[in-house]
């Protein structure tokens, strides 16, 4: 699996990262045997939030003997300081570690996300504690909304920020390139979420995936076009869906990824006219 730089950290991501809600539900072994097939292919980047069900408490035992050897991003929802202090430990106990290589703050969508945690006794109050006493090394935020990625990126020099780069957003939607370009104008690392994503579901109510809120991609070539379309961004990693067998798919693109052609853009193209994007920004 490539690897590629974390900002200018010095740290190298797999561009294949381990979604922990892939082993929420699962049994032990089962657990253990996909950290243990994820380490055996050259992915070091693991993603958990305790809104992921129980994937805290299973991915915890699974990666523990492999913890020195990879890097660990937790996440918060909560927004104030005191809230995001008592995830943060309760994270760092069912994770069975000392600290977590990135933390970040969890689906900013509003301005009320944003004002709360940059304010007065918000989130980011705690963050910036939490690695001054070691506990984190790195601050970072995931958001569904350009408006609000673009605030935080302005407002602080966070790490890294973890985004919905996808090819039907993209061409569909005109969401995310804005994200990239602030990103890369602030010097954050990019990280890559919904590339494998095809449409938002027509029934919130019925999944094609369980593990999945989005219509996924299930066809390999289109997969594949998707995800190389989303690694050939400037970004250093990508998440893939926590379906299992989609995850393996994704992993097993990533081995052999090659940048995405100027053709095959406008293949993508093509497809997205006939499918519904996840996100939108509301300029385009």
């Amino acid at each position: 699996m490539q690897k590629r730089p974390y900002g200018d950290t010095g740290e190298m991501l797999s561009i294949i990262g381990f979604g922990g809600i892939l082993v929420k539900d699962a049994e032990p072994d089962e657990a253990a045997r996909l950290v243990s097939e994820a380490i055996d292919r050259g992915i070091n980047y693991f993603d958990v939030a305790p809104r992921y069900g129980n994937a805290q408490e299973k991915l915890g035992p699974a990666l523990e003997r492999y913890r020195n050897d990879v890097f660990l991003a937790c996440k918060t929802r909560e927004r104030d300081a005191a809230g995001a202090e008592r995830e943060l430990h309760d994270s760092l106990r069912k994770l069975r570690t000392d600290h977590f290589d990135l933390y970040q703050m969890h689906g900013i969508t509003t301005d009320e996300d944003v004002d709360t945690v940059l304010g007065p006794g918000g989130a980011l109050e705690t963050f910036v504690k939490a690695r001054e006493q070691g506990l984190v090394k790195y601050l970072g935020f995931s958001a569904h909304s350009v408006d609000a990625a673009v605030r935080l990126l302005d407002a602080f020099e966070f790490d890294s920020v973890l985004f919905p780069l996808n090819w039907v957003n993209y061409f569909e939607g005109d969401f995310g390139p804005q994200v990239v370009e602030k990103a890369v104008q602030r010097g954050a690392a990019r990280l890559a979420l919904k590339g494998a994503a095809q449409a938002k579901l027509a029934d919130p109510g019925h999944r094609t995936r369980e593990k999945c809120w989005y219509e996924p991609i299930l066809d390999r070539e289109l997969m594949s076009l998707a995800v190389r379309f989303t690694l050939s961004q400037p970004v250093t990693a990508a998440v893939p869906p926590g379906d299992p067998g989609l995850w393996r798919m994704v992993a097993e693109i990533g081995e052999d990824f090659t940048p995405i052609t100027e053709d095959e853009i406008e293949i993508l193209k093509r497809k997205a006219r006939s499918n519904t994007p996840i996100f939108v920004h509301p300029a385009a």
